[in-house]
């Protein structure tokens, strides 16, 4: 227990100090230049610190899983593509890539479009904050937290029993002749019950953001709009959605970002049993429970490949999105 607290004070004290340090000695050495080179390094110095960071704990474990991803299981012999040759072979990575393709079609889908069909709802209606709020609360809780609330939600219980899960409770209470399911190990409909889980967590993000969008849009092209006779439907399709379109997009290329590394809520819920592993999961499993440095290092590799092009994609964007600006 000491040295823990020796610990964490030399962190809480030690790191503003040598911050503080670093800049005052920065400061001391650029006085000493002459005022072009003052002005050249300043910022190459202060930026300096960050720098470091992204080097050691990004740029650096990026080349080192690139590296081990062509090495055997103890990262000892060179076995080259194999090991990608087992991600797209192997049967259980199969049916990873699979429910990826899942997560990223449905769990993308849902979320964008439910996060604006509740934006667009509550947009300018007395209880607007407080029904946002109750939409968004699902973010202010962990997805692992998420996810073990609905694992309680999807119990089962056999026929005749009492049901302790909600979505069961609910189902055989109000539909007459529904039989108790076993959401989370019947399939296929377990991959979607774990989408759900995760929709009803992400969509309050998705909604805050197209709210945002929304609230950008002036009154006066939409009254434009209706002055010319358009109806509330006519006015969304062909005003509102088309100055939404580069909002839409980010949230959207952000939610297929989340799909690929869909990683919590599976873990949590069933940890990829009954057919619903994904493609982190999978990584996780052969880094941690199977030691195969080499499969967990093609695996994050590949996952980074589908990554970075989307990351690309939206960066891409924002920089037109502030040229026009």
């Amino acid at each position: 227990m000491t040295d823990r607290l020796v610990l964490a004070t030399m962190v809480v004290v030690g790191v503003p100090a040598a911050l503080v340090g670093y800049v005052t000695l920065v400061e001391g050495l650029l006085r000493s230049l002459p005022g072009r080179g003052q002005a050249a390094l300043r910022p190459w110095l202060w930026l300096a610190p960050a720098l470091a960071f992204l080097l050691v704990f990004l740029v650096y474990p990026t080349v080192n899983t690139i590296s081990l991803s062509f090495f055997g299981p103890d990262s000892s012999r060179f076995v080259g593509p194999a090991n990608f040759l087992y991600v797209f072979t192997d049967r259980t990575m199969l049916l990873a890539l699979r429910n990826n393709l899942l997560w990223l079609v449905f769990f993308s889908l849902l979320t964008v479009s439910l996060g604006l069909l509740i934006a667009v709802l509550t947009d300018r209606m007395p209880y607007e904050s407080a029904a946002k709020a109750i939409v968004f609360l699902p973010m202010a809780i962990s997805f692992v937290a998420a996810g073990v609330i609905w694992k309680f939600m999807y119990d089962y219980r056999p026929l005749g029993s009492p049901q302790t899960g909600t979505v069961n409770g609910a189902l055989t209470t109000l539909v007459p002749g529904f039989e108790p399911q076993a959401w989370l190990i019947n399939q296929p409909m377990n991959n979607f019950a774990l989408i759900v889980a995760a929709v009803w967590a992400w969509t309050g993000f998705c909604m805050v953001i197209l709210s945002a969008g929304l609230k950008g849009i002036p009154d006066e092209v939409l009254e434009a709009a209706r002055v010319d006779g358009a109806n509330e439907w006519q006015v969304f399709w062909r005003v509102t959605f088309p100055m939404l379109g580069s909002t839409v997009a980010v949230v959207a290329t952000t939610m297929v970002i989340t799909a690929l590394k869909a990683f919590d809520i599976v873990y949590v819920m069933t940890n990829g049993n009954f057919d619903t592993e994904v493609i982190a999961n999978r990584m996780y499993k052969e880094m941690f429970n199977v030691r195969d440095f080499g499969h967990a290092s093609a695996i994050a590799v590949v996952l980074l490949a589908a990554i970075v092009p989307i990351m690309l994609l939206n960066l891409r964007r924002f920089r037109e999105q502030e040229a026009v600006r």
